[in-house]
Protein backbone atom coordinates (compact mmCIF):
# COMPACT_ATOMS: atom_id res chain seq x y z
CA UNK A 1 0.00 0.00 0.00
CA UNK A 2 1.31 3.53 -0.72
CA UNK A 3 1.16 6.06 2.19
CA UNK A 4 2.11 9.24 2.67
CA UNK A 5 2.70 10.91 5.70
CA UNK A 6 2.68 14.82 6.52
CA UNK A 7 3.88 16.78 8.87
CA UNK A 8 1.86 20.17 9.31
CA UNK A 9 2.86 23.40 10.15
CA UNK A 10 1.82 27.20 9.62
CA UNK A 11 4.31 28.13 7.23
CA UNK A 12 5.68 24.74 6.03
CA UNK A 13 4.05 20.99 5.72
CA UNK A 14 6.49 18.42 5.08
CA UNK A 15 5.45 15.40 3.41
CA UNK A 16 6.96 11.96 2.62
CA UNK A 17 5.68 8.97 0.59
CA UNK A 18 6.57 4.95 0.82
CA UNK A 19 7.24 2.74 -1.62
CA UNK A 20 3.98 -0.03 -2.37
CA UNK A 21 5.85 -2.63 -0.23
CA UNK A 22 6.01 -0.66 2.33
CA UNK A 23 9.67 -0.70 2.83
CA UNK A 24 11.13 2.48 1.92
CA UNK A 25 9.75 6.03 3.07
CA UNK A 26 11.16 8.83 1.55
CA UNK A 27 10.82 13.06 1.52
CA UNK A 28 8.31 13.98 -1.21
CA UNK A 29 9.05 17.60 -0.23
CA UNK A 30 7.51 20.36 1.56
CA UNK A 31 4.73 23.10 0.94
CA UNK A 32 5.03 26.28 1.81
CA UNK A 33 1.28 27.54 2.03
CA UNK A 34 -0.38 29.01 5.05
CA UNK A 35 -4.21 28.79 3.73
CA UNK A 36 -5.58 25.43 4.87
CA UNK A 37 -7.73 25.28 2.41
CA UNK A 38 -4.91 25.45 -0.50
CA UNK A 39 -2.64 23.49 1.41
CA UNK A 40 -5.80 20.69 1.49
CA UNK A 41 -5.92 21.16 -1.73
CA UNK A 42 -2.35 21.05 -2.94
CA UNK A 43 -2.27 17.38 -0.53
CA UNK A 44 -4.83 15.99 -1.84
CA UNK A 45 -3.17 16.28 -5.59
CA UNK A 46 -0.14 14.76 -3.99
CA UNK A 47 -1.91 12.21 -3.14
CA UNK A 48 -3.83 11.43 -6.43
CA UNK A 49 -0.55 12.18 -8.29
CA UNK A 50 1.07 9.04 -6.22
CA UNK A 51 -1.62 6.80 -5.89
CA UNK A 52 -1.69 7.07 -1.98
CA UNK A 53 -4.28 4.78 -0.33
CA UNK A 54 -3.47 6.22 3.05
CA UNK A 55 -2.42 9.36 4.92
CA UNK A 56 -0.88 9.19 7.85
CA UNK A 57 -1.27 12.60 9.87
CA UNK A 58 1.52 14.07 12.16
CA UNK A 59 -0.44 14.08 15.53
CA UNK A 60 1.07 16.91 17.99
CA UNK A 61 0.45 15.54 21.49
CA UNK A 62 2.14 17.31 24.33
CA UNK A 63 4.85 15.22 25.84
CA UNK A 64 3.16 14.69 28.82
CA UNK A 65 0.64 12.90 26.89
CA UNK A 66 -2.22 15.88 26.91
CA UNK A 67 -3.77 17.09 23.61
CA UNK A 68 -3.22 20.44 22.99
CA UNK A 69 -5.14 23.31 20.26
CA UNK A 70 -2.43 22.11 18.02
CA UNK A 71 -3.65 18.78 18.38
CA UNK A 72 -6.78 19.71 17.65
CA UNK A 73 -6.15 21.87 14.65
CA UNK A 74 -4.29 18.62 13.26
CA UNK A 75 -7.21 16.32 13.89
CA UNK A 76 -9.90 18.96 12.40
CA UNK A 77 -7.24 19.35 9.10
CA UNK A 78 -6.94 15.46 8.56
CA UNK A 79 -10.61 14.97 8.85
CA UNK A 80 -11.30 17.81 6.12
CA UNK A 81 -8.29 16.36 4.44
CA UNK A 82 -10.03 13.08 4.00
CA UNK A 83 -13.07 14.81 3.38
CA UNK A 84 -11.93 16.49 0.36
CA UNK A 85 -9.61 13.63 -1.23
CA UNK A 86 -11.68 10.32 -0.37
CA UNK A 87 -8.23 8.84 1.00
CA UNK A 88 -8.19 7.81 5.08
CA UNK A 89 -6.22 9.42 7.30
CA UNK A 90 -4.73 8.17 10.76
CA UNK A 91 -3.39 10.42 13.06
CA UNK A 92 0.41 8.72 14.39
CA UNK A 93 2.17 10.70 17.70
CA UNK A 94 4.77 12.44 16.20
CA UNK A 95 6.66 13.94 19.56
CA UNK A 96 10.11 14.23 18.93
CA UNK A 97 10.51 14.06 15.34
CA UNK A 98 11.44 17.45 14.50
CA UNK A 99 13.81 17.00 17.34
CA UNK A 100 15.02 13.54 15.39
CA UNK A 101 15.13 15.21 12.19
CA UNK A 102 17.73 18.23 13.39
CA UNK A 103 19.90 15.39 14.73
CA UNK A 104 19.81 14.02 11.16
CA UNK A 105 20.30 17.16 9.17
CA UNK A 106 23.33 18.04 12.22
CA UNK A 107 24.91 14.44 11.20
CA UNK A 108 24.88 15.07 7.41
CA UNK A 109 25.91 18.80 8.29
CA UNK A 110 22.85 20.45 6.31
CA UNK A 111 23.01 24.29 7.71
CA UNK A 112 21.07 27.74 6.65
CA UNK A 113 18.59 27.44 3.86
CA UNK A 114 19.07 23.96 3.11
CA UNK A 115 17.88 22.87 6.66
CA UNK A 116 15.04 25.15 6.46
CA UNK A 117 13.86 23.85 2.89
CA UNK A 118 13.83 20.12 4.32
CA UNK A 119 13.10 20.03 8.20
CA UNK A 120 9.79 19.24 7.93
CA UNK A 121 10.08 16.27 4.79
CA UNK A 122 12.78 14.91 6.76
CA UNK A 123 10.18 15.17 9.94
CA UNK A 124 7.07 13.58 8.07
CA UNK A 125 9.73 10.95 6.59
CA UNK A 126 10.45 10.16 10.38
CA UNK A 127 6.38 10.16 11.17
CA UNK A 128 6.38 7.66 8.33
CA UNK A 129 8.98 5.74 8.81
CA UNK A 130 7.89 5.08 12.92
CA UNK A 131 4.13 3.86 11.27
CA UNK A 132 5.76 1.75 9.21
CA UNK A 133 7.64 0.05 11.95
CA UNK A 134 4.66 -0.10 13.76
CA UNK A 135 2.21 -1.94 10.56
CA UNK A 136 4.98 -4.24 10.60
CA UNK A 137 5.36 -5.44 14.08
CA UNK A 138 1.61 -5.64 14.41
CA UNK A 139 0.32 -7.48 11.52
Amino acid sequence: MIIMSVDYGDARTGIAVCDKFEMLARPLGVISEPDTDILLSKLSLKAKENSVELVVWGHPINMNGSLGERSEKCRELAQKFEEISGVRTVLWDERSTTVEAHNILNVTDTRGKNRKKIIDAVAATIILENYLSFRKNNK
